[in-house]
């Protein structure tokens, strides 16, 4: 039987980076999934700049920017096609570096994934392999799969398994995991169409409040269109094959576009859930992604949970299998992903709720509401604004004593040497931040950790975020998050650094690369991403 570190289960967008994430720290591991190829149907559409971080930090920053485009935020419209609000978003590089908000297709993203984890001998990608068993003991998993083709059965071992397969998956039901509803079901009908016609619309998120049938409008690329429409009781999607039904419900925005210049590449029914695993772990086998949560498509997070389960989950593992992590570190996965996944899915059901429930009472009411939302203060902010809820405390994330301040927060991803961003320099190692120059006595200890040393220059990115945090000092672990944040840089702040060698992504790095420190630059205009 083959035995390696890691086998993944499932190699979609979740999958794909977290084998990418374990590879740039030199784990060997072993991804199935039961296609022999990419899926080529299009689903997730949507990320935001913190995740856009998160393919960056894999090395796909020029692929996926060649790929996506900036969306220019959301805007709510009436039964009638005028504009209820509008908030607009940002597309030049923010905090994380890029556009608040990208559209992309799903299958060639999946294609860029997999191009790049080929870079990597770690990692080896087998399809058309069905995963029928997980059984473990206390040395390790064994994985039974199924060759689809030929019936032909076999078994891998491994120390851990990540279940990044999906939302009927068979790693959650292997650990006795079930579902617990949040108590959000809808079914709509989702269409894509390619067209080479320009529909002239405004290239954000478009909500049509119309209680007759709620809908959603967004351009994905170049050619490429999405749109989605809650279905009444008793449709369904056949209901819509024929193209005539179908244009009743999307000429709204295609207008004179001749039928025959719409290519519909899709018509299928999804039902939205808001839906949480009462588990995420049983001892060595981990799960991510729609294995581990579902949430409705509103505010386009679905996609965006399962990667910030792989960063969460991947430095953390890694750090374990070279013992430079206690085991114990790894509960620290569930505690910070599961309330922040919770956060972002009550948060998208209060969206998807505001903009399609009430029947005519509820037109009513965001007829006379929404037009004036821009006068409360701070709710533009809130609805433009990428910023994602920061993590519970846990062994790895150490919050003051009588407030929270930066701890649980992702470090801005700033310009720190010329053109080049945190993420960039400090390459996926323990970072420590700090607006003073540190001691003889503290350098030496910082060193001794292994970790990467930035003295944030005054006027600079960083050095205002400490600030903002009143903070001095701030321990950021691999996946950007903050460790934790003091008033001044003390021997205690460089401790809550892990005994660990610095474990930098290597295969990303050039030997200037490696220099313990960096003195920040005062902030100056953001490069495109």
């Amino acid at each position: 039987m083959t035995t390696v570190p890691v086998v993944i289960v499932g190699a979609g967008p979740t999958g794909l980076t977290a084998a990418t994430l374990l590879a740039q720290h030199g784990v060997e591991c072993r991804v199935l999934d039961r296609w022999e190829s990419i899926y080529s149907q299009p689903r997730a559409v949507a990320l935001d700049d913190e995740v856009h971080r998160i393919l960056a930090r894999l090395g796909l920053r020029n692929e996926f920017a060649a790929i996506s485009r900036p969306h220019l935020g959301l805007r709510l419209l009436d039964r009638d096609m005028r504009v209820l609000a509008e908030f607009r978003r940002d597309v030049a590089p923010g905090r994380h570096g890029y556009p608040q908000g990208s559209m992309f297709d799903q299958p060639e993203l999946e294609t860029i994934l997999r191009r790049n984890l080929q870079r990597y001998a770690t990692v080896t990608l087998r399809g058309g392999v069905e995963v029928t068993g997980l059984t473990q003991d206390a040395h390790g998993v064994r994985v039974d799969v199924t060759d689809t083709a030929t019936g032909k059965r076999d078994s891998i071992g491994a120390a851990y398994v990540l279940g990044c397969d999906g939302a009927n998956s068979l790693t959650r039901a292997s650990i006795g995991a079930t579902m617990h509803d949040l108590g959000f079901t809808q079914r709509w009908l989702v269409i894509d169409v390619a067209t080479e016609a320009d529909l002239g619309q405004w290239e954000g998120v478009h909500q049509l409040s119309d209680p007759a049938r709620a809908g959603t409008y967004m351009r994905i690329g170049k050619t490429r269109y999405r749109w989605e429409f809650q279905l009444t009781s008793g449709e369904t999607a056949d209901d819509f094959r024929e193209m005539a039904r179908l244009h009743q419900l999307i000429s709204r925005w295609t207008g004179d576009v001749p039928v025959a210049e719409l290519e519909v590449i899709r018509v299928a029914e999804y039902t939205f859930r808001a839906q949480l695993a009462d588990r995420w772990r049983d001892r060595r086998v981990f799960l991510l992604g729609d294995a581990a949560h579902l949430t409705p498509p509103f505010i386009g997070q679905g996609m965006c949970a399962g990667l910030r389960d792989a960063m969460n989950l991947s430095w953390k593992l890694a750090g374990v299998l070279d013992g430079t992590l206690a085991e114990t570190m790894l509960d620290t996965y569930e505690i910070e992903r599961r309330h922040h996944a919770r956060a972002m899915i009550k948060l998208a059901k209060f969206v998807g709720t505001a903009m399609t429930a009430g029947g005519e009472l509820g037109n009513v009411i965001r007829r006379a509401v929404a037009p004036r939302l821009h006068l409360v203060p701070g709710l533009t902010d809130l609805a433009t604004d990428s910023r994602t809820p920061p993590l519970r405390r846990s062994h790895l994330v150490v919050w003051p004593r009588l407030r929270r301040g930066l701890a649980g927060a992702l470090c801005p991803n700033a310009l720190v040497a010329g053109d080049r961003r945190f993420d960039d320099v400090v390459a996926g190692r323990f970072a420590i931040v700090t607006s003073a120059e540190p001691t003889t006595a503290l350098r030496s200890a910082i060193e001794r950790r292994g970790a990467f040393l930035i003295v944030a220059r005054p006027g600079s990115e960083l050095h205002m975020w400490l600030g903002s945090g009143a903070a001095r000092a701030a321990v950021v672990r691999p996946d950007g998050t903050v460790l934790r944040a003091d008033r001044r840089l003390l021997l205690r702040t460089i401790d809550a650094v892990p005994d660990i060698a610095a474990r930098p992504a290597l295969t990303r790095q050039s030997a200037s690369d490696r220099r313990p420190t960096c003195r920040d630059s005062p902030t100056s205009p953001s490069p495109p991403g």
